[in-house]
């Protein structure tokens, strides 16, 4: 293992800020595994804790193939981390939306630049992010949907899931579509949860990124292959919107299958406890997205459904 510093910024008054990553193998740089961006991401974090532990064992058994590199980056925002700040922690600017980056420009653009021209020299990237709403995910691949995009090596993960995101204008500035601009193989894994951690679905990224790799002829890894993933577009995926204002009191779990008509959460009044509203399930569904925060508001999107 080579433990390395990617990209650097001189500190003024505190010890300067690095963007920390840790080599596996040598040779053909191979995949790049890429953590959170954000300073609420802890189970993501997690993941590529355990993964650097994982590899570490992985290239002392020699199970990495010979000729191939892998990079591990668990976290290019350690500040926001400090505070406990989900975007960076002087100016609130998201380093998710500052790809390719500007070496000349603000200090979130300077990170995005650094970081992107050691990740772009991989043939494939994965990265560990969240959705831009609190809740809880099924686990799955998310790919932007570009020309370049391989959906049948998605598939390789064996999660639920691949979904293929129309781009938006705003995408265009994610590591995952510049990935793609630069004709990388790239794929967006989310897990259950993001804020706090979660051992199952952690070790069920580990497992699925592990028995990836080795049908990549990356890793010697034998394993459960997991399932085969149902193919979605982001546009596919059926909203559940409140009304009303309150505390959320979800009543399915993600991964639910649920018939049309079942009450799936109220909304209450946190005041004297009433029920103000109830959401049902629109249709035969499968619960992708659940919020996971103890408040909503009206006009909120609190659930995703795949449709049975």
């Amino acid at each position: 293992m080579n433990k390395k510093t990617v990209y650097k910024i001189k500190g003024l008054y505190r010890d300067d800020f690095r963007v920390t990553g840790y080599e596996f193998g040598s040779g053909k740089r191979s995949v790049c595994i890429v953590g959170p961006c954000r300073g609420n991401e802890m189970q993501q974090l997690y993941v590529c804790s355990q993964l650097v532990k994982k590899f570490k064992q992985l290239e002392e058994e020699k199970r990495i193939k010979k000729g191939c590199k892998v990079l591990i980056i668990p976290t290019m925002n350690s500040y926001s981390y400090n505070i406990q700040k989900r975007f960076w922690s002087t100016d609130g600017t998201d380093i998710n939306r500052m790809f390719p980056g500007y070496d000349e420009g603000e200090t979130t653009q300077r990170i995005a630049d650094g970081v992107f021209r050691e990740v772009s020299k991989y043939d494939i990237g994965i990265q560990f992010t969240s959705f831009y709403m609190p809740g809880e995910f099924m686990p799955h691949i998310r790919m932007m949907k570009t020309e370049n995009c391989d959906v049948e090596m998605a598939k390789q993960f064996g999660l639920p899931y691949v979904v293929l995101k129309n781009i938006q204008p705003f995408d265009t500035t994610t590591l995952n579509y510049n990935w793609q601009v630069w004709d990388k193989q790239a794929f967006s894994f989310y897990t259950t949860t993001t804020k706090r951690i979660d051992r199952a679905s952690a070790g069920m990224a580990i497992l699925s990124i592990l028995s990836f790799l080795a049908q990549q002829g990356i890793v010697k890894y034998q394993g459960p292959m997991g399932v085969e993933s149902e193919v979605i577009e982001d546009t596919d995926l059926v909203t559940v919107q409140t009304a009303r204002s309150g505390l959320f009191e979800g009543l399915v779990n993600v991964g639910d299958e649920v018939k049309i008509g079942t009450p799936i959460a109220n909304i209450v009044d946190p005041y004297d406890g009433d029920i103000v509203e109830t959401l049902y399930a629109p249709c035969d569904c499968r619960i992708f997205f659940e919020h996971s925060d103890p408040l909503t508001y009206a006009n909120t999107v609190v659930f995703k459904l795949v449709r049975i």
